[in-house]
């Protein structure tokens, strides 16, 4: 059974069919390789956000409108560290939250006790995130 090139026009089958389909493919595939080196190259940019980390360790409610929040900071020594830290009610909605800097320290690993005022009674304290600054 042989084709005939009147067969191969009409499904399709012509050389200039062919060629585009493999500038297609190429391209495609050039494409795919651009969109993840450049996700590779975004994810690992900011090397020094894995050097960082905090971690809760208490709080305490004093009153019906503050809770203190006790906390550790692993971060690279000298490096600056900013931090939100948040009060939640029994419904988990935000009652309180405040924004605190520390400047760089000789230590990597800091303690640390903060206060914040709530709008209501709080049911609890934790830090929302922290960052390099």
């Amino acid at each position: 059974m042989t084709a005939t090139p009147t067969l191969d026009t009409r499904y399709g089958r012509t050389p200039q069919r062919k060629r585009r389909d493999r500038w297609l493919l190429v391209g495609g595939l050039v494409a795919l390789v651009a969109v993840v080196t450049a996700w590779v190259f975004w994810a690992g940019w900011d090397n020094d956000q894995a050097n960082l980390e905090a971690t809760d360790t208490a709080y305490t409610i004093p009153d019906d409108h503050h809770v203190d929040i006790s906390f550790t900071i692993n971060a690279p020594v000298g490096t600056p560290v900013t931090c939100a830290i948040q009060a939640l009610n029994e419904d988990f909605a935000i009652v309180g939250w405040r924004i605190v800097q520390y400047s760089g320290s000789d230590q990597r690993v800091t303690a640390h006790t903060e206060s914040i005022r709530t709008i209501m009674k709080p049911n609890t304290g934790l830090i929302n995130s922290c960052w390099l600054t």
